[in-house]
């Protein structure tokens, strides 16, 4: 065959292959379905002053349902918890008011100087964005020693944030009642309860102005609550970390992940005006945008890693998501993705920030 005939012959195979479009991106298995709405709680108004002692038996707390028991940071694919923790909540015109109840047989804590990283004792941990749009929130953490630790993120580790340790919650009060024998291995304990009052004036680096504060009826804040357990031994008389045993993290509303710090998963804080037990917790109505546009958000970042940019169309993401309403943007660095219904345009950005 001649070299003429031979081109003539491979020119409809070479067209046909330019004519077929590159494949998209390998989505994560866990970013093919949407996930599922995390917990709601509904906090009911405190109908008398909250004593803030360590012990949620006074009068005011009688009104607040406890939430469901802690489960572990990544959901059913773990095991359940081998002690329960629980929360329960209130509000009223000066703060967000927060009880723990956490099951414990070894009470164990060294940390005494405030904003010591008290993850390394057992410790209990809130989560807060009142605004949800994933950046500027604040994190507390306390020990058994009601040692505390609060921060303010400016975004996700992640995506490049940083924590302000030097930041303090104005107004903060903490206390924790132990019902058992603290650091003493001799005998078996049965846990500790703490209480949180949180001012609303505590809040300022939290929030836009577009979020009310204190809160309205039927608002919803985004919140969670993270328990660090360690398995412990008994050397010389004493309580120590099993060598080389990671810690356990158990959680309010399941993150799906080792990272507490993906405040898009977090429970929802619905305050009511209404009777106690009479108000139903409400779904979010933009749930299907917020998680469409974060799995989005997951999926470029794997696309940035294979690929060396973002992905110029929803389309090459490798997932189910609706084309007609979903768009984006790109530069050399960022990216802007929207979602747009009937009612709301929503947005998300490269670095995690979701508006509406």
């Amino acid at each position: 065959m001649s070299r003429a005939l031979a081109l003539v012959a491979v020119l409809p195979f070479a067209v046909l292959l330019l004519a077929v479009p590159a494949p998209a991106a390998p989505a994560d298995p866990e970013l093919a379905e949407p996930y599922p709405h995390p917990k709601g709680y509904v906090c009911y108004r405190a109908t008398t002053p909250v004593v803030i002692d360590g012990d949620p038996k006074d009068a005011a707390w009688d009104a607040a349902p406890w939430t469901d028991a802690f489960v572990d940071i990544e959901g059913d694919k773990k095991p359940k918890p081998r002690f329960r923790t629980r929360v329960k909540m209130l509000w009223d015109d000066e703060a967000l008011y927060i009880a723990a109840e956490m099951e414990e047989p070894h009470l164990w804590g060294t940390l005494k100087e405030h904003d010591s990283v008290i993850f390394y004792d057992h410790d209990f941990e809130v989560f807060l964005d009142p605004d949800g749009d994933n950046h500027l929130y604040g994190e507390l953490e306390l020990n058994a020693l009601n040692t505390t630790w609060d921060l303010l993120l400016t975004k996700p580790y992640k995506d490049s944030g940083h924590a302000i340790n030097a930041w303090e919650i104005t107004g903060l009060k903490t206390a924790v009642k132990l019902n058992g024998s603290l650091n003493d291995p001799r005998d078996t304990d049965k846990g500790w309860t703490l209480e949180i009052k949180w001012p609303w004036k505590g809040l300022h680096e939290l929030h836009t102005k577009a979020t009310p504060v204190p809160p309205k009826d039927g608002n919803q804040w985004r919140i969670n609550f993270s328990r660090v357990e360690w398995d412990m031994e008994v050397v010389g008389g004493k309580y120590n970390k099993v060598p080389k045993r990671p810690e356990h993290n158990w959680v309010w509303s399941p993150q799906g992940a080792i990272d507490m710090h993906r405040p898009e998963r977090w429970g929802y804080l619905q305050f009511s005006t209404a009777k106690p037990g009479e108000a139903k917790f409400k779904p979010d109505a933009d749930w299907d945008a917020r998680d469409a546009l974060h799995r989005a958000y997951y999926a470029q970042r794997t696309y940035r890693k294979e690929h060396g940019k973002f992905a110029p169309k929803v389309g090459d993401l490798g997932l189910k998501l609706p084309a007609d309403r979903m768009s984006v943007e790109t530069t050399r660095n960022s990216y802007e993705m929207t979602w747009t219904d009937a009612k709301r345009k929503y947005t998300i950005t490269n670095d995690g920030r979701f508006t509406k």
